[in-house]
């Protein structure tokens, strides 16, 4: 029995980076003597062990034949005789084809070292086509190490430019994919992990209503980008930024402007509107992936609400009271903060932009305090009932935001 540290924290460890879990792989074992040795089974679809004292995963050497269609359309074969070589090359990048063995000596069959020093995400084998979650998991890396100046490598993205024309993208289950696009958008540059996926075509088969904005034009002088599949990229960047990678907060970034693919093409390059129209695709994605309550939610104040933001010093004070009630920002006060983190977001955006001011959610967070304020115990209530009861809170919140606005004037 051999044991080998594997994957990302060979990887990272190699990118002086930190990287919190471990995995290990046992070469030369059977599941009796991982048993027998203190090892506790946890693996459904293959080999998978917990270690007795580090609790760590100990997965045995295996390799991996094509069955049918989708990621679990495969036959695994970890027969004690599988080398850590056979192994490895079942992964899907060469830098994630990595291993250190116990005296801590690398063992690198693939160039993996040498496709880091390049900054070069390629595939180990003509295996990674099998394996249609492998083109998101591709993106998911963009959007971690794009930063640091990584790129697909050329063979890799045509090969999967072809899974996609061969239909593998359409077996890709909902969960699957919003798995990966929740851990996308919680990394520094989200934009790679769309832009990668529209690279090789399969943007349009996960994520067809963000597909949808590119190509279509914004009026120059409020976007200079101007296609709004780039303002879309450029929001997520930033949200990214603000948000230090909160995938609730970039979900929201994400969907925001949906509706700008509706526009009627005489319309263009003005999008009135465009926040309710957005509300129907939204929806439409959110059923497809199965999306969290908490993320669909909030995704949808800020497609409804970030052009009332946008304009808050405009608005009447009943205005911005009513638009903290549509959010529940009463019962749910975070969602208030978050609205104003998106927009912000989406204002800085912009090409030229990402450094401005947005005086717009300091504002918003001051009336939303003053409102919040208002306790109906300190109310006259007396001799009121039902919905008599509420309107006079209402009001009272309405003169508390009021105010507010003149002392921030």
């Amino acid at each position: 029995m051999r044991v080998y540290l594997v994957g990302g924290a060979v990887r990272d460890a190699l990118l002086g980076r930190g990287h919190g879990d471990r995995d290990w792989v046992v070469v030369g074992a059977t599941q009796a003597e991982m048993e027998a040795a203190g090892f506790r089974p946890v693996g459904r679809d293959f080999p998978v062990f917990l270690h007795p004292e580090t609790h760590e995963e100990h997965a045995l050497a295996r390799t991996e034949r094509k069955s049918g269609r989708g990621y679990r359309g495969f036959v695994v074969d970890a027969d004690p005789t599988v080398t850590l070589e056979d192994d490895l090359r079942r992964r899907d990048f060469t830098i994630n084809a990595m291993a250190q063995d116990e005296a801590g000596a690398l063992v690198d069959p693939y160039g993996g070292a040498a496709d880091l020093e390049r900054r070069l995400l390629r595939h180990v084998s003509p295996a990674f086509a099998e394996d249609p979650v492998r083109i998101l998991r591709a993106a998911r890396f963009m959007a971690r190490f794009a930063p640091l100046g990584f790129r697909v490598a050329g063979e890799t993205m045509a090969l999967m430019r072809a899974m996609v024309d061969d239909g593998e993208a359409d077996h890709l289950v909902p969960e699957r994919v919003w798995q990966e696009l929740v851990r996308a958008l919680a990394e520094p540059q989200p934009s790679a992990f769309v832009a990668t996926l529209r690279a090789c075509g399969a943007l349009a088969r996960v994520l067809p209503e963000v597909d949808a904005l590119y190509g279509v034009p914004q009026r120059a002088d409020h976007h200079p980008e101007v296609d709004c599949g780039r303002h879309l990229e450029l929001v997520c960047d930033m949200a990214a930024r603000l948000a230090s990678g909160d995938a609730r907060i970039g979900f929201a970034a994400l969907t925001h402007d949906l509706g700008k693919a509706r526009t009627p093409a005489e319309m263009l390059p003005r999008h009135i509107g465009h926040e309710h129209a957005g509300l129907a695709p939204l929806a439409a994605l959110c059923e497809r992936l199965k999306v969290p309550g908490e993320h669909r939610q909030l995704a949808e104040v800020c497609c409804r609400e970030h052009l009332n933001v946008h304009r808050l010093r405009e608005l009447k004070a009943a205005t911005v009271h009513d638009l903290i009630a549509r959010c529940d920002g009463f019962r749910k006060p975070e969602r208030i903060a978050w609205l104003g983190l998106v927009c912000e977001a989406d204002a800085r955006g912009r090409g030229g932009h990402a450094e401005a001011d947005y005086p717009q959610r300091a504002l918003l967070g001051r009336l939303h305090a003053a409102a919040l304020a208002v306790k109906p115990r300190d109310l006259d209530l007396e001799g009121l009932a039902g919905p008599a009861v509420g309107e006079r809170i209402r009001r009272a919140r309405i003169a508390a935001i009021a105010a507010a606005r003149d002392a921030a004037c």
